[in-house]
């Protein structure tokens, strides 16, 4: 079958400077759009493949992400937390002005008969909207579920536009820092217990940037754009987020580079004190707030243990508008991952660059924005990116040539001659009345081999084999699988016709 230019294509060949490749794209968009609507035998064709952004999970992917789900569950549930659910969708307007220069990734939905909606872009905003609609003052909660954001993907890093939020907050009125210090030691708990290698929690005060813009010649109309700017620092060098502060947000070159001193500063509880005698930070009513909790906060994460994987860094800013004063962001520090890259099979080591895995912090204005009379609740929570650390886990699984059981099944029901489908069926409804987890293959009469290999195939450590001799007896013989070692159990259950 031939392809016939189109005048849209011939009339490429017209403009001076248009290359072969360039024609060849638009020769290849317009075989894909004829393969949508169908080819010349008139039936309708279409790709199969998933959305832009978007992912299947096979079942060996699904056994890995449920085991990390099980980890961080576990982990809210052990320091007190119980769980909500909220709707996929928000009205539109819930959603609006609460991320800075992010809202521009939010989905919007087609109008449904009234109301315009939007996907969620995160858990937090819901959380807050549901504290205030149902007037509630003070929760600890978890909620596991799925985000979408408009967001160019590169899912190689664990990036996508529909993905899973892992969130625990804390609401309500109490003293400083106790809640946050918490929040921090769940962090270093889920990501030590998911053995990821090292990592580090990066901790700075949305008041002490505030203070720093302040001291450093900042206006108060850019304080929000310079510090989108500022959170940029993870992803491009110092001078291109200079440039961009200078040359497209319009901020002096001297306030720029005085900036840049503070955000290159990193240290603990001795950096806050530092801080306090600093000659134009201390000027700062707002900026010494913030140091006196970082403080706070680091005696409190020495009493948890938690002191090790923690810093304190001036370049942390988190570009979300909510955030009024401690942030943090938990970053991988290991050196690489093997992977089955073609450097990976001749032995080189890659790094697994996802960012950060983690992150969160104090908002304690969110909720008076949705409360009717403004009542406010303080909120502080933390983010856990169960994307990403899934991608490492897979990456690792791989990498380890790890086999990933897929079932819990604990005993294969199995016979070794024919006619004793009944028999099985019998064995297998006992089993699972018993709360045992068992299976029974889907044939009359399967050879006692094929039984066997989808045992060792499945990783099911236990077979019950039934045999002429055996309902006899009234005996199961009970075989582990991986080292043949057989012994006789009584059944008094199994009846032979």
């Amino acid at each position: 079958m031939g392809f016939r230019a189109t005048p849209r294509v011939r009339s490429l060949h017209s403009f001076p400077g248009i290359t072969v490749a360039q024609i060849d794209e638009e020769v290849a968009k317009l075989l894909q759009l004829k393969a949508q609507i169908g080819g010349d035998d008139g039936k309708h064709q279409f790709v199969l493949k998933t959305a832009k952004g978007t992912r299947d999970y096979n079942p060996k992917q699904m056994a890995i992400r449920e085991k990390v789900f099980s980890t961080i569950i576990g982990c809210f549930k052990r320091h007190g937390a119980e769980t909500i659910d909220t709707p996929v969708f928000e009205l539109k307007e819930t959603l609006t002005g609460k991320y800075g220069e992010d809202s521009k990734l939010i989905y919007d939905l087609k109008d449904q008969g009234g109301e315009l909606l939007s996907l969620r872009y995160d858990l937090t905003v819901p959380f807050a909207r549901y504290l205030a609609m149902n007037k509630i003052t003070n929760i600890k909660r978890y909620h596991i579920a799925k985000v979408y954001r408009r967001d160019n993907p590169a899912m190689t890093r664990g990036r996508y536009r529909e993905f899973y939020q892992c969130d625990f907050d804390i609401a309500g009125q109490y003293d400083a820092m106790i809640p946050d210090a918490e929040c921090l030691k769940i962090v270093h708990e889920i990501l030590s217990g998911l053995d990821l290698g090292d990592f580090r929690i990066k901790v700075n005060d949305r008041r002490i940037l505030d203070g720093m813009f302040a001291v450093c010649g900042v206006p108060d109309d850019k304080f929000r754009t310079i510090c989108s700017t500022v959170d940029k620092l993870d992803k491009m060098p110092w001078e291109d987020v200079r440039k961009e502060m200078v040359n497209e947000k319009g901020l002096s070159e001297e306030a720029a580079d005085q900036i840049g001193e503070y955000v290159s500063l990193q240290g603990g509880m001795d950096l806050a004190e530092r801080l306090l005698q600093d000659q134009k930070m201390s000027q700062s009513k707002q900026a010494c707030a913030g140091l006196s909790d970082i403080k706070l906060l680091f005696s409190y994460l020495q009493l948890f243990q938690a002191t090790d994987k923690v810093v304190f860094d001036l370049s942390l800013a988190r570009g979300l508008d909510y955030y009024t004063g401690i942030i943090y962001e938990a970053v991988l520090t290991q050196a690489g991952v093997a992977t089955v890259s073609t450097e990976a099979q001749n032995g080189a080591e890659e790094s697994v660059s996802v960012g950060s895995v983690a992150g969160g912090g104090r908002y304690d204005g969110l909720v008076g924005m949705f409360d009717p009379k403004g009542r406010k609740v303080p909120c502080v929570g933390v983010s856990i990116g169960i994307e990403r650390i899934f991608s490492i886990m897979e990456q690792k699984a791989e990498a380890a040539a790890e086999k990933v059981r897929t079932t819990e099944v604990q005993v294969m029901v199995a016979s070794a001659q024919k006619n004793l489908l009944e028999e099985r069926l019998q064995l297998v409804s006992e089993l699972w009345n018993a709360g045992i987890k068992a299976e029974v293959m889907y044939k009359k009469n399967p050879k006692l081999l094929s039984q066997l290999q989808h045992c060792e195939e499945s990783g099911i450590p236990l077979v019950a084999i039934l045999g002429e001799q055996e309902l006899k007896d009234g005996v199961v013989k009970l075989r582990v699988v991986a080292s043949r070692e057989e012994r006789a159990l009584q059944s008094v259950h199994i009846r032979h016709p």
